[in-house]
């Protein structure tokens, strides 16, 4: 078992989640049930996973949720897209956020590669 409290993609998703929160609070009301609350779910989902993975006895089964991780990452980067096309965010805000999702897949990735090669 690992402690995902110790793991730097956990803090990091963790760090990115509440980001999210404070982005989408700023969205329309129209969107409160729709892409708000879509980005928000997302975006807990990343860290969660993360955390649930943790608690599993087999790196095979770790390995799982941090794909399902990465998932909720790449739903992020989509609908972050779809705000920017909306006017939600602007340019310079999503490429922070397309960063700091693409270095947290990049690390999870790795990370995962070395759970599947034990």
């Amino acid at each position: 078992m690992h402690r995902f409290k110790d793991l730097e993609i956990w803090k990091l998703s963790r760090k990115l989640s509440t980001e999210i929160y404070s982005i989408t609070a700023n969205f329309p009301d129209n969107e409160k049930f729709g892409l708000s609350n879509q980005l928000r779910r997302a975006s807990v989902s990343l860290p969660s996973n993360i955390a649930e993975g943790c608690s599993r006895t087999s790196n095979k089964d770790f390995s799982r949720f941090l794909e399902i991780a990465i998932g909720s990452a790449y739903e992020m980067e989509t609908q972050l897209l779809i705000a920017f096309d909306l006017g939600y965010i602007d340019q310079d805000r999503l490429e922070v956020l397309i960063n700091n999702l693409d270095q947290i897949v990049k690390m999870t990735s790795k990370f995962r590669s070395t759970l599947i090669s034990k």
